[in-house]
């Protein structure tokens, strides 16, 4: 269990993420959505096209930045988490969907926001 600094460290940064999207016009469906196979940060609304949205922060790069904490294990979860809550959430189904990634790194000035970050 991740300790109290880490889960704020978190939060604020998904927030920061959420500020950055909203701002280039995405719109807040779904924050922190639970399920059995996972959890989305964000799903968000960019015109028609459903975006599940994975929010990394990494305070030390020790071992990478926040875009290389994504591994092919971490997209599988994301793939079927979202897979799940198109199924849950069926008014998105036929919507166009993809996935794309915040990183934010705590020695970086800005966050580095990657559209269609992977394939389904």
């Amino acid at each position: 269990m991740p300790d109290r600094s880490r889960q704020q460290s978190g939060r604020d940064a998904e927030g920061q993420a959420l500020a950055h999207l909203q701002q280039h016009g995405l719109r807040l469906v779904a924050q922190n959505w639970l399920c059995k196979r996972g959890e989305l940060d964000l799903v968000m609304l960019d015109g028609d096209t459903v975006v599940f949205v994975e929010v990394r922060y990494r305070k030390n790069t020790q071992w990478g930045g926040a875009l290389d904490s994504i591994d092919e294990r971490k997209r599988q979860k994301l793939v079927f988490a979202a897979q799940y809550f198109l199924q849950r959430e069926s008014r998105w189904a036929d919507y166009p969907c993809r996935f794309d990634v915040v990183a934010i790194d705590s020695n970086a000035a800005q966050l580095n926001w990657l559209q269609n970050a992977f394939d389904s």
